[in-house]
């Protein structure tokens, strides 16, 4: 296994650094000032108590944007390794695929000063009841600790998959620490989170702000920056403002119009990234036969109406690409589609075809309310054709727990901007019992079944682009785009962090976010 090789020649290579005094502990000796400065993001959506604790971390990459800041996990995405050990100084494979053993780092050590121990790092996994979580669970036959920095998962068969869902798609790979987790409970947890990220919890301000200051302690390097504010501000003129104020450094999403006066402000940057985030229609009731939904006629009608490209302009400035997919085009295993076609005429005569001449009410539309200014493009869009909606905005916490907990009817505008690979985004959002599968049709659970256990790459690839042809021949979903997520930066900012890992849409890692040297 490739991973190996890499492990095997990282613990030497730290053997070798310790003989000469330069292994962690010497970076940091030589690192010359201590944290200073302040860095504040203007945030777009209201932040979450949820979000603070890695169990419960849902099949979006939202709670990623704090996980950074005051948590670490065994193995993670970072700049340039999409599974770059971190607590785990090093991890293999079983030659027989049916274990993973991890080796803790040495030194690596939680806020309160209490050492990452492999206890932490079982009572994370079984603690962990985020998405994806019964799949784990189920294929998981143990978790054993043979030392304390040693952690042994045994698979009750071979799984491919398995690093790709602990260390990116969930959040079971996250450790928090066990003794502290017992005392305090777990509401005490949300209220005064401890990590083993770079920064520490100091307070959190519902919807006004969140304060992390830097932990000095930190196996990877001693954060640049002392404290990091991360200020709720959902409306995004009012994001603007406060960003040529200077009184937020970065702000998160400015779009349409707000994007071009951004690019043309002197002193501030535009900062686009495309990242792993798609976004769709979802139509939760086309297992109903007596919905509309149901037929596909009237599922294609919707898809062809949207003029994606003209949405995209409008609202990204154009970097958002037409994928026409729900899996990034980043994954592995991403199947590639024909392109979205828009083609209103087409549109209005299949929902003719289905009976539905003079179009129909389809009643609500939900969406996250940070996301209203696509939906009401998207809306214009389809009632055009004849598909009549309302628009139901809900705050980001509410609408991603009500479409998890399949409350929503009608039609949803769904998206996902997690890590993983097509399998990972198929099981959240396509497969019988996903966190976000209101329904499943048999040939796709059969499919994904059998290439869960496939070793075979090539046989695997076939069966999971099987799946997604499914998805788009049978117009399950209506993709919009995958976005680009479009940022403004003010003048003090050195290294914003955005971009660093790929498709990632937030700034991180955040011991590599700088201000600039006056």
């Amino acid at each position: 296994m490739g991973d190996r090789t890499r492990i095997d020649l990282s613990r030497r290579g730290l053997m070798a650094l310790s003989a000469l005094g330069l292994a962690t502990g010497g970076q940091r000796a030589a690192q010359a000032a201590s944290p200073s400065g302040q860095l504040t993001w203007g945030v777009h959506f209201s932040l979450a108590p949820t979000w603070f604790d890695p169990a419960e971390t849902p099949g979006m990459i939202t709670p990623f944007l704090l996980l950074y800041a005051l948590h670490d996990a065994m193995v993670k995405p970072m700049p340039g390794n999409a599974a770059a050990p971190c607590l785990a100084e090093g991890f293999k494979a079983a030659p027989d695929g049916l274990g993973y053993e991890f080796t803790l780092r040495a030194g690596a050590k939680f806020h309160d000063g209490s050492p990452v121990t492999a206890e932490d790092v079982k009572f994370s996994f079984e603690r962990y009841r985020g998405t994806s979580a019964a799949l784990m669970k189920e294929r998981v036959a143990a978790v054993e600790t043979p030392d304390e920095r040693s952690v042994r998962f045994v698979l009750k068969k071979p799984w491919p998959d398995f690093l790709t869902f602990y260390s990116s798609a969930t959040g079971a790979g996250w450790i928090v620490p066990k003794k502290y987790v017992q005392q305090v409970g777990e509401d005490g947890f949300k209220k005064a989170p401890i990590g083993a990220g770079p920064y520490r919890f100091v307070s959190f301000t519902p919807g006004v702000e969140m304060v992390v200051e830097a932990f000095e302690g930190y196996w990877r390097k001693i954060p640049a920056v002392k404290r990091l504010v991360f200020k709720v501000i959902p409306e995004e003129a009012t994001r603007l403002a406060a960003l040529k104020r200077g009184e937020v450094d970065i702000a998160y999403s400015i779009r349409g119009e707000l994007a071009e006066e951004l690019r043309h402000t002197p002193g501030l940057t535009l900062k686009p990234v495309v990242i792993q985030g798609c976004f769709w229609l979802y139509f939760p009731e086309q297992w109903d036969a007596k919905s509309p939904w149901h037929d596909q006629r009237v599922r294609e009608a919707a898809r062809l109406s949207l003029d994606y490209k003209s949405i995209s302009e409008a609202l990204t400035l154009g970097f958002s690409p037409v994928t026409n997919s729900i899996i990034p085009d980043s994954f592995d295993f991403f199947w590639k589609p024909p392109p979205a076609v828009y083609d209103l005429a087409k549109a209005k005569k299949l929902l003719s075809e289905a009976g539905l001449r003079n179009g129909f009410d389809a009643g609500d539309y939900y969406c996250d309310s940070t996301y209203s200014n696509l939906a009401e493009a998207v809306i214009n869009n389809l009632q055009e054709a004849g598909i009549r909606v309302k628009l139901r905005p809900l705050e980001r916490a509410a609408f991603f727990s009500a479409y998890s907990e399949k409350k929503l009817k009608n039609i949803i505008q769904g998206a996902s901007g997690a890590f993983g690979n097509a399998a990972t985004r198929l099981d959240a959002f396509a497969v019988k019992g996903g966190a976000y599968a209101y329904g499943s049709y048999p040939e796709i659970d059969t499919l994904f079944a059998e290439q869960a256990a496939e070793l075979d790459v090539a046989k695997r690839t076939k069966m999971l682009h099987a799946i997604q042809q499914f998805l788009h021949e049978r117009s399950v979903y209506a993709p919009i785009w995958q976005l680009a997520f479009i940022n403004g930066l003010g003048k003090r900012v050195g290294q914003s962090g955005l971009g660093l890992i790929q498709g990632h849409a937030f700034s991180a890692p955040y011991e590599d976010v700088t201000l600039k040297q006056t």
